[in-house]
């Protein structure tokens, strides 16, 4: 989408089933990550960008996967999950102060992981969800998932965003190895599109769903493995 239209700013900052701003939760979230609403739209995507990058505990394990776990009023309200939960909450948060902001999804490999959560995942090919956010006439990539602490422990540098340029992905660890890439771009949606977020989690790492389908495996911490 390079060409947007009024109608599309309008229907890009409303709410919507997972993008449910209009809660209570979201709207706390947002007032807690900005200082003023009324700040200029780059400047507060980014304030909200490292509210969710860091004030979001990221964890894999024990993550709620059904229509309410994705909504982004749940992980305002337990402040953890991961990239799938991030970036609806993310792009929930841009909406609530104007912002026009997608979901998107892409596979990457060498995604920040542990050896027992490759096993799972079943093997260095993940599914992964960021958000596109329209900013000075421009849209640009965001990936606010990886906390501070999480990226320190894994010997990778936090992926910084200043609303000018794509943020996308960890291109090399701190000792310049060859690090996360990039491999199929899903594109971009308005509301995260459930069923195709199941349908690709089911098919590309069954072993990482629990046994209902509904959640990830739990019993594991990816810091506690960071170790490992």
């Amino acid at each position: 989408m390079n060409t947007v239209t009024p109608d599309d700013l309008r229907r890009l900052t409303a709410p919507t089933d997972f993008l449910d701003y209009e809660s209570d939760s979201v709207q706390s979230f947002v007032d807690e990550a900005v200082t003023d609403r009324g700040a200029d739209k780059r400047g507060l995507a980014v304030e909200l960008y490292y509210a969710v990058r860091d004030d979001v505990f990221y964890e894999v394990y024990g993550a709620e996967l059904s229509p309410r776990g994705l909504r982004a009023s749940h992980t305002a309200s337990t402040r953890k999950g991961f990239c799938l939960h991030k970036s609806a909450l993310y792009a929930a948060a841009c909406r609530a102060v104007g912002i026009p902001a997608r979901v998107h999804y892409g596979d990457v490999r060498n995604h920040l992981a542990s050896d027992r959560l490759r096993g799972h995942m079943g093997g260095d090919v993940f599914f992964h969800g960021l958000n596109s956010v329209y900013l000075d006439g421009k849209w640009v990539k965001a990936t606010p998932v990886f906390n501070k602490i999480l990226c320190r422990l894994y010997g990778m540098s936090p992926l910084e965003f200043d609303g000018t340029a794509d943020s996308l992905y960890h291109p090399f660890d701190d000792q310049e190895r060859h690090n996360m890439e990039f491999l199929v771009d899903h594109g971009g949606f308005d509301d995260v599109p459930y069923e195709f977020v199941m349908a690709n989690m089911r098919r590309k790492h069954p072993r990482f769903l629990n046994a209902t389908g509904t959640g990830t495996v739990a019993g594991g911490s990816l810091a506690a493995e960071a170790s490992g």
